[in-house]
């Protein structure tokens, strides 16, 4: 593929491509090119030594920090968008549910829309968990509850694993794992069983864990092993390459 297109393929337009070409800031396989038509594969392309950005279906893990609103945009706050390159952004990617501003952790974007949705559906149980830190001490019986299946004041949670780790007299800390997301769902069923949360942060969507080398606000792109594994869990035919 030539080089300007290849470039192109990250979000820029071609203009945009050539221009950049042009400025000494593409590289391939680390050694600065400036030859807008010479042949190369785009994985060894990089702008401003940035890793190269998916030129099919997006799929990225980002680590939310908290103030950031799981949005595409905003007028008054930052958006998990906003954490991304142009590039990047340009390919208009969704996240995956939604996290509150408070709360940290694994955020899914993708273009894929019908992954998206099945990822979100109470029909495809894709399980959310969650690591928690809540005012007081946790016991059997908030186990107990969470397995049962919490009613709320408009819903009744579906029953959820709560796997406590530490159980002290101020605060306790604690795994939830669940397969729905409803608005301020984990934080009710902690208020629920008297239990008012801390801190919370998202740990894993289904077969994907929040990568632990990636700093708040930093992201990655999914393994094609990831990506495949979310597919086969949500029902979905492997896409051809």
């Amino acid at each position: 593929m030539r080089l300007d297109k290849a470039v192109a393929l990250a979000g820029l337009t071609r203009s945009e491509a050539r221009k950049a070409i042009a400025a000494g800031r593409v590289s391939v396989d680390g050694q600065s090119a400036r030859d807008c038509a010479m042949q190369v594969d785009p994985a060894r392309v990089r702008v401003d030594g940035a890793e190269p950005v998916p030129t099919g279906e997006v799929y990225v893990m980002l680590n939310k920090p908290a103030g950031v609103v799981t949005a595409t945009e905003d007028r008054k706050l930052p958006t998990v968008l906003d954490l991304l390159p142009e590039a990047l952004r340009r390919r208009n990617p969704g996240p995956v549910g939604r996290l509150d501003r408070d709360v940290t952790g694994l955020v899914l974007l993708t273009t894929d829309g019908q992954l998206a949705h099945r990822l979100i559906s109470p029909r495809w149980k894709a399980e959310k968990v969650y690591h928690a830190k809540c005012e007081g001490t946790l016991a059997v019986r908030d186990v107990e509850a969470f397995a049962g299946g919490l009613a709320l004041s408009d819903f009744t949670a579906r029953p959820a694993r709560l796997d406590i780790l530490e159980a002290g007299a101020a605060q306790s800390v604690a795994d939830v794992a669940l397969t729905e997301g409803k608005f301020h769902q984990v934080k009710r069923m902690f208020a629920a069983v008297g239990h008012p949360l801390i801190e919370l942060a998202r740990l894993r969507i289904g077969c994907v864990a929040l990568d632990p080398a990636l700093a708040p606000g930093e992201w990655r792109a999914l393994t094609e092993e990831e990506v495949r594994g979310l597919r086969a869990m949500c029902g979905m035919e492997e896409r051809e390459s």
